[in-house]
């Protein structure tokens, strides 16, 4: 398998988090691709969107939801993404609430590279308010954090991770610290650990690596 991605997309390190914890990390190839310019990716996504995979028999899956479910469908260990109803959608609504606050903080990093006088400060409130409503959400609900790690604790740390890439000096872990020190211990899980931004930029080979537009 081959995925289209770039080291600064927090919806591509879900997809490679994913293939770390699941073992599948070696059947997958890395192919730096810049969404924005790389317009040969449309071939494959309509869309136009990292991350995409590319499956042995040449077909493609979009975007990391779906890649990571089917990559958790590869494996016989415990499954990232739980059978049981009761165990499975709460995992689902995690993953929603991540990926929705990655989504936030991509249009708030795509509004203020913007000219000045081109930017709407209401649209960047409004992303603002969102992922820091969700932030006092999960603050309330640390214990839904607890337990054995789903695709909702993936994309719950990688939209956090995002913050220390676009904005390293938001003070989110002042303001939550229950979740700040959730992140800490799971920011040190191996998986989480080879995936980060300033692990892959300082240890990728140079032809790997493609930061991906400004705004991602």
């Amino acid at each position: 398998m081959r995925l289209h991605c770039t080291i600064t997309s927090a919806y591509a390190r879900k997809v490679w988090v994913v293939a770390h914890e699941t073992g599948l990390l070696d059947k997958i190839e890395r192919l730096p691709t810049n969404p924005h310019f790389d317009e040969y990716l449309r071939d494959d996504n309509p869309l136009c969107r990292v991350p995409t995979l590319l499956l042995d028999n040449g077909e493609a899956l979009f975007d990391s939801p779906v890649i990571c479910e089917y990559l958790d469908s590869l494996h016989n260990g415990r499954k990232l993404f739980p059978a049981e109803p009761e165990k499975r959608w709460p995992a689902l609504r995690l993953q929603a609430l991540g990926d929705g606050m990655l989504d936030a903080n991509v249009s708030r990093r795509c509004e203020i590279i913007r000219p000045a006088n081109e930017q709407s400060p209401m649209w960047i409130a409004r992303q603002i308010k969102g992922v820091e409503a969700s932030c006092a959400w999960l603050e309330a609900r640390l214990d839904q954090l607890s337990g054995p790690v789903t695709i909702g604790h993936i994309a719950i740390g990688c939209a956090l991770g995002y913050f220390d890439i676009r904005f390293p000096d938001d003070p989110w872990r002042a303001q939550f610290p229950g979740l700040a020190a959730w992140h800490a211990s799971f920011e040190e899980r191996p998986s989480m650990q080879a995936t980060r931004y300033s692990v892959l930029k300082a240890t990728l080979p140079a032809h790997l690596i493609k930061e991906g537009p400004n705004h991602h």
